[in-house]
C-alpha cells in the first residue's frame, strides 16, 4: 500500500511509536525492575540515555502514560494481589513499596475510587452459594447472596480460571456449590422468571455508583464511559469509572457492555469482545422488535 493511502497525520504518530519502541521497551524493562524503589524521573531517564524532558515527552506519547503513572499502575497491582492473598493493608503497603497504609489508601483512590479495606474485605462474613447452568452466552458461573444474585460470569471452556477470576472479587465470603440454585437462578433470569431477578451489589460505595448508572443506559442503546462517570456524580474520573466497570461482577444484568469508547469502539470487555458484540446485537434485535 502506498503510503499517501495512509491520513497523514495518523501515519505520523504511528511512525513516531515505532521508532520510539526499542528505547521504552528498554525503560519499561527497566522501571519493571525498579519500581518499588519509585525512581525518579531523571534516574530513569539516564537509564535509557535521555534528558529528563525528552523522556517524559517520549515515554508518555509512547505508553500513552507517564512514567509515574505507569510505576503507580504496577504498584497498585502488587497491593491488590497481596490483600486477595489475605495480607493486611499494612503489609500490602510494604509490599507495594509504600511508607505506610495512608499512601495505599492514597494509591487506591486514584487507582479505583475503592480504599483498601473495602478491597479486602469484599464477600466478609457473607456465604455466597455458587453453581453452573447454560446462558444464551455460553456456561454461566452464576453466585448468589441470600437476597439476591451477586456475580455472573462467562466460560469459554475454563471454568476454573472463571471460577478463579470471580472468587477473587469476594474473596472474604464463604463459597458453597450448588449448582441446582444455579440452574434455578438462570430460568429466572433468561427464561421468563416471574418477576425481575433480585441483584446485590458488593463493592465500595463509588463501584455501586457506577453500576448503578450502569442500569440508566435502555436495552438496544450504548453511551459513553464519559456518560457514566457523569451520572455516577463523577465526571472526570474517567480511570475510576473505567476500573468501576470493568469490576462489575453482574456481566449482561448490570450492562456494562454497553459502554463503548466516545470514538464508537466497543474496546475491552472482561469476557471478550465477541460476546460483547454478541450481546449488543441481540439488544438491538429486541429494541427493534
Amino acid at each position: 500500500m502506498a503510503l499517501d493511502m495512509h491520513p497523514s497525520e495518523t501515519y505520523a504518530r504511528l511512525s513516531e511509536r515505532s521508532a520510539d519502541y526499542h528505547r521504552m521497551a528498554v525503560a519499561l524493562d527497566w522501571l519493571a525492575e525498579r519500581w518499588q524503589e519509585r525512581p525518579s524521573l531523571e534516574e530513569a531517564a539516564e537509564a535509557v540515555g535521555l534528558s529528563p524532558f525528552h523522556f517524559q515527552r517520549t515515554f508518555t506519547r509512547w505508553a500513552g502514560v507517564s512514567p509515574k503513572t505507569f510505576v503507580s499502575a504496577i504498584a497498585h497491582a502488587e497491593a491488590r494481589r497481596s490483600l486477595e492473598a489475605g495480607a493486611s493493608v499494612l503489609d500490602a503497603a510494604y509490599d507495594a513499596g509504600l511508607s505506610g497504609p495512608s499512601r495505599l489508601h492514597d494509591l487506591f483512590i486514584a487507582q479505583e475510587a475503592a480504599t483498601p479495606g473495602e478491597v479486602r474485605r469484599r464477600g466478609a462474613g457473607m456465604t455466597l452459594t455458587y453453581g453452573w447452568a447454560p446462558t444464551p452466552f455460553g456456561r454461566g458461573l452464576f453466585v448468589m447472596a441470600e437476597r439476591g444474585l451477586a456475580g455472573l460470569a462467562f466460560s469459554d471452556g475454563d471454568d476454573a480460571a472463571t471460577y478463579d477470576d470471580m472468587h477473587r472479587r469476594f474473596p472474604a465470603a464463604d463459597w458453597v456449590r450448588d449448582d441446582e440454585a444455579a440452574g434455578q437462578t438462570a430460568v429466572h433470569a433468561f427464561a421468563g422468571g416471574q418477576g425481575p431477578l433480585p441483584i446485590v451489589l458488593i463493592g465500595s460505595p463509588f463501584h455501586i455508583q457506577v453500576w448503578k448508572a450502569l442500569l440508566r443506559i435502555p436495552t438496544g442503546a450504548t453511551s459513553t464511559y464519559g456518560q457514566v462517570a457523569e451520572w455516577a456524580g463523577k465526571p472526570r474520573a474517567y480511570q475510576a469509572t473505567g476500573g468501576a466497570i470493568g469490576a462489575n461482577p453482574i456481566s449482561l444484568l448490570i450492562p456494562c457492555h454497553r459502554a463503548i469508547a466516545k470514538d464508537g469502539r466497543l474496546t475491552g470487555y472482561h469476557w471478550g469482545l465477541a460476546r460483547k458484540a454478541a450481546m449488543l446485537g441481540l439488544e438491538a434485535v429486541q429494541a427493534a422488535g
